[in-house]
């Protein structure tokens, strides 16, 4: 058995050391539960911890293996689910103190996906109430700590607050959110994290409670790219019970992952769309930009439809109205104790008529037909992830939202990769997004992994230290 603490490794390292008997399931497990026991009670990135099921799950692991039944390469690998991921039997409130008794009577099918393979959930995280959100608040269950501060309470970026907080502290090696508008890309830039925007489609929803049915995605968040891609390959897969799921061409993502960026054209993002951006973040891009040259791409400019903050709006649009329609009841109860930031979006989508919808729809699929056009003569987009590094919570503008940068990757139906590409004069990260046309994850994969052999931005550890106590 190999000595050392297992927390501190990359998900690809402890599945190989349990492929190859060097660690224990039941020793990997116990340390990850030891690391959320102490350290939760700070960070607050779990909403709910499956101590004794994932324990007696590691341990029939282990046997499994001993017996030559491995279930794959994930076999006792240890995960965590955003609480909007309905597993049979335990509560999924979605964010909402209102759903403390919400007991899921299915589990999703990303759930017994990942379960069939033999990954061990170690428990639910936090999310911001009805995954309405950005900044990674929530008013009654507790905003998740954004570790890489451990004196000043800064936005975790949501709404997949806990599971970038736990990545990103250590309690757990890779994790799953859902992304709407930026929901896994926002916690990934701002927890110093590899987050995936999957495309549309590309992975089940089936079981996950909905934010809006038109634009949501699963997608992994881990340290690096190479985790990521390895955990959206036991992810995806076209699922009967998903209306919206559909088939794509296998494709051997590690292998395309490791040829580099030369002769591929990259696309610059409009220069009106600097002005939102802080300085720190601006000097992070252009930096990442020069290495790609540097690494032999072809940099051009590359305009959207639209301005990013017109397709930002309706990515807003189609949130509030599907959101509303969704949560309806408990919207309109002024009786239920709801998050007073999180009630007045969704409240927005009261009173929009079907016509006001259907023409909404028929907006965004030309839009997205433009921008296919568009795509069509690069092989990705760049852009920062956020216009800043991570803010004091009592900075952040509730009434507006950080997905300046993200929510018209949804909105135009691609997919985008976020990772680390610098690190703020306070010493926060800092984020490049790397956006590439509906169902090209792998291309996306492939420039992020070239970057991050390049460079160690995704190495750095948060300053808050291990373990932490309340």
């Amino acid at each position: 058995m190999t000595a050392g603490d297992p927390t501190l490794l990359s998900a690809k390292q402890l599945a190989d050391d349990l492929d190859r008997g060097r660690r224990s399931c039941a020793d990997v497990t116990s340390a990850f539960l030891d690391k959320i026991r102490v350290s939760n009670g700070k960070l607050n990135a779990f909403v709910d911890v499956f101590d004794q099921e994932a324990m007696a799950a590691a341990e029939a692991s282990d046997k499994a293996r001993r017996a030559g039944y491995a279930l794959g390469p994930f076999h006792g690998m240890p995960i965590a689910l955003k609480d909007l991921i309905d597993i049979e039997g335990k509560v999924s409130t979605g964010g909402s103190a209102a759903w403390r008794q919400r007991i899921a009577k299915h589990s999703a099918t990303l759930v017994r996906q990942l379960q069939a393979q033999g990954f061990i959930i170690l428990g639910k995280t936090h999310t911001v109430e009805f995954a309405m959100g950005g900044w990674g608040t929530n008013r009654h269950l507790g905003t998740p700590w954004n570790p890489w501060d451990a004196q000043v309470a800064r936005t975790p970026g949501g709404s997949s607050s806990g599971s970038g907080v736990a990545v990103a502290a250590g309690l757990v090696p890779w994790a799953v959110g859902t992304d709407t508008g930026g929901s896994v890309r926002l916690p990934a830039s701002w927890c110093g994290l590899t987050g995936l925007k999957t495309t549309f489609g590309r992975v089940s929803c089936h079981g996950i409670i909905p934010l809006s049915q038109s634009l949501d995605t699963p997608g992994p968040m881990a340290r690096s790219v190479e985790d990521v891609a390895l955990l959206y390959g036991a992810m995806q897969g076209y699922d009967p019970l998903d209306p919206h799921s559909r088939t794509f061409p296998p494709a051997d993502i590690c292998a395309q992952m490791e040829r580099g960026v030369r002769g591929l054209r990259i696309g610059l993002m409009p220069a009106e769309e600097r002005g939102i951006a802080s300085a720190e973040v601006l000097a992070a891009y252009d930096a990442s930009v020069e290495l790609m040259k540097k690494l032999g791409a072809e940099i051009i400019p590359l305009p959207m439809p639209l301005g990013y903050e017109a397709l930002g709006q309706i990515a807003g649009d189609f949130m509030a109205i599907e959101g509303y329609a969704n949560v309806a009841e408990m919207i309109d109860d002024d009786k239920l104790t709801l998050d007073g930031d999180v009630r007045p979006r969704l409240a927005a989508g009261r009173g929009r008529t079907a016509r006001e919808y259907l023409a909404l729809v028929a907006r965004r699929d030309v839009l997205a037909r433009q921008a296919a056009v568009l795509f069509a003569d690069v092989d990705a987009l760049v852009t920062p992830t956020t216009t800043t590094a991570a803010l004091a919570l009592d900075e952040a503008d509730q009434t507006k939202g950080p997905g300046n940068f993200t929510r018209f990757v949804n909105v135009l139906g691609l997919c985008a990769l976020a990772l680390p590409n610098g690190a703020s004069a306070a010493g926060l990260p800092l984020s490049l997004q790397i956006i590439c046309k509906n169902g090209d994850e792998a291309m996306a994969l492939r420039i992020g992994r070239a970057l991050q052999k390049a460079t160690d931005w995704h190495e750095r550890r948060p300053a808050l230290g291990w373990p932490v106590r309340a």
